[in-house]
């Protein structure tokens, strides 16, 4: 598959790797100019490119950039393209943003709503970096799970395919307003667990209850 990741943080770095691993052809962009990451990507193994340019480069995107980049970007860079949304909020660093407090949205509603065109799925954010870095197995051998939300099936079972390539189980938590269950502070958000662990802690999710903040780290 030909994979796009926009954002060449530590998410995207990690995303990268794995991805070329895995023996997919990946494209990794920044906020910059594509020579600024040419180390980086020779490192790696992937092309640079400009984040305009990633979508044509690519049959699936990961949106791997700071919450509030996120609005940065072109309402129309992503169209056509099935994106997974690696974003999460976190009020220290993008401000607080009143429709997350009240719930009455979810991080990757917001994405998607700002890319209209594209077909958003919630995607690789419950987990951490260092932790995508690491062999996908947990103690006793069972591969570790991750959960993905989304409104069109085969966008999800694009994302899932791409999930089950790089040692993953992908668990559907169903469409993409549920989200929020493994969103920041929730049960499954960035706890390593097997497939029944994790559609056990996505059950347990309620909306209006926090884990303490930090304690997934």
């Amino acid at each position: 598959m030909r994979v796009g990741i926009i954002g060449a943080g530590q998410v995207g770095q990690a995303l990268a790797r794995r991805a070329v691993v895995a023996g997919h052809e990946v494209t990794l962009a920044n906020s910059r100019e594509p020579e600024t990451i040419y180390d980086l990507a020779a490192t790696i193994g992937c092309a640079a490119a400009r984040a305009e340019d990633v979508p044509g480069l690519s049959e699936l995107v990961v949106l791997a950039v700071p919450f509030t980049a996120v609005f940065t970007l072109a309402p129309g860079l992503l169209a056509g393209r099935v994106v997974a949304d690696a974003n999460n909020y976190y009020p220290d660093r993008d401000g607080r943003i009143a429709a997350l407090d009240s719930r009455s949205t979810t991080t990757s509603e917001m994405v998607a709503r700002h890319f209209p065109a594209a077909t958003v799925v919630k995607a690789f954010n419950a987990i951490l970096a260092r932790e995508l870095r690491a062999p996908p197995v947990l103690p006793g051998g069972a591969r570790r799970a991750l959960p993905i939300a989304g409104d069109d099936e085969g966008a999800c079972g694009e994302v899932a395919a791409l999930h089950g390539s790089l040692g993953y189980a992908a668990v559907d938590a169903g469409p993409l307003a549920e989200g929020w269950r493994f969103e920041r502070a929730k049960p499954a958000y960035c706890v390593p667990l097997d497939r029944a662990g994790l559609v056990a802690a996505l059950d347990a999710a309620e909306r209006d209850v926090d884990l303490p903040e930090g304690s997934w780290r």
